[in-house]
């Protein structure tokens, strides 16, 4: 019973929270006219467009990946890793955050590899990801700060919540305890069996942490990196020629509109339902798009990316399900081949 409810609040409170959110940006605007919007007057060539450049973006992921857990001495193919960025992605939609979890698990299974290696080799992944959010916040605050600070003072809660967690004395004293109680069990309960354990668990995952660092080839991390961002950021930018009302806007007023969109997408709701269009619609405002025009942005962009992460799953597990159709010697032998290093063959 514990269980069912730890779930449903963990996963059907967000994703009602997002419906609700959704519903209130929407029930304000007229339902046929945007219908009548999507029919007439977009240009579906430029959002088809934008979902190859996700595409891209989420193969470039699986490379950058590859680097990583390659530091590691696991060498997965380029299937396995694509098959487990497209499925975290469709996981992910149905319940934030366990795609993450999911990917380590299957690439750790597939390759009889730790699981806490793996583990901390998305860790990482995902920490750079948050590097490139704050420093794409910080530039376009800096580029735009009358329309973020526009944003910020007609959501006062949004505001209210960032400064609350920020001057919260509580923040600091449960960091403070956790810091003390880590430190006073590690030094006095040294020979615990749980305390080893998390000491292993933490050994792997800063392994793979720290793979950023020892890994070969970490220009093209960094490449990967700056790449990923440019694809997210393109899958915006070309969705705003398929309207008329947004075909003027400048890549400054987009780069606005993609950190608000993003920031939106890092609440745990499934897909960002709800928070992205609030977000994105809000930044319209300050350029005078308002209304049905909007309203039919948001939906589009945001709606056209979730169709792709629907057809990436798809793909991924009609993949996965095929590769475990194949021989164990023809995997095998097919793993050595393309898998390995041919430094490492000899």
């Amino acid at each position: 019973m514990k269980r069912i409810i730890r779930d449903i609040v963990k996963y059907l409170l967000p994703l009602l929270c997002g419906v609700w959110l959704f519903w209130y940006v929407y029930q304000k605007l007229d339902v046929e006219t945007i219908l009548q919007i999507l029919k007439t007057d977009v240009n579906y060539f430029w959002v088809i467009l934008s979902m190859l450049v996700a595409v891209f973006s989420h193969i470039a992921r699986a490379l950058r990946w590859r680097l990583q857990l390659c530091a590691l001495g696991i060498y997965p193919s380029m299937r396995v890793l694509i098959n487990a960025i497209f499925g975290m992605y469709a996981m992910n939609l149905l319940f934030p955050r366990l795609g993450e979890v999911w990917r380590c698990g299957y690439v750790a299974q597939r390759e009889k590899a730790s699981f806490t290696k793996v583990l901390g080799s998305m860790v990482s992944d995902r920490l750079s990801d948050t590097v490139m959010v704050a420093l794409l916040t910080l530039m376009v605050f800096f580029m735009q700060m009358r329309p973020f600070l526009r944003f910020l003072d007609e959501n006062p809660s949004i505001e209210a919540g960032i400064r609350g967690v920020l001057t919260s004395v509580w923040l600091y004293v449960f960091i403070a305890v956790c810091v003390v109680t880590v430190v006073w069990l590690f030094r006095t309960r040294s020979r615990n069996r749980f305390v080893q354990r998390i000491r292993g668990l933490m050994s792997n995952v800063w392994a793979g942490f720290a793979s950023i660092v020892t890994m070969k080839g970490k220009f093209r991390f960094l490449f990967y990196t700056l790449f990923i961002w440019f694809c997210y950021f393109m899958q915006l930018y070309l969705c705003i020629f398929a309207f008329p009302s947004t075909a003027h806007l400048t890549v400054s007023a987009v780069l606005l509109l993609y950190v608000l969109g993003s920031l939106g997408m890092g609440l745990p709701v499934q897909g960002g339902i709800g928070p992205w269009h609030f977000a994105v619609i809000a930044g319209l405002s300050y350029y005078g798009i308002t209304g049905n025009e909007a309203g039919a942005f948001a939906f589009v962009a945001h709606g056209s990316q979730m169709l792709l992460v629907v057809l990436i799953g798809i793909y991924a597990f009609i993949s996965m399900a095929c590769d475990k159709k194949k021989p164990v010697g023809e995997r095998l032998l097919k793993d050595i081949e393309t898998e390995i290093p041919e430094s490492d063959r000899l």
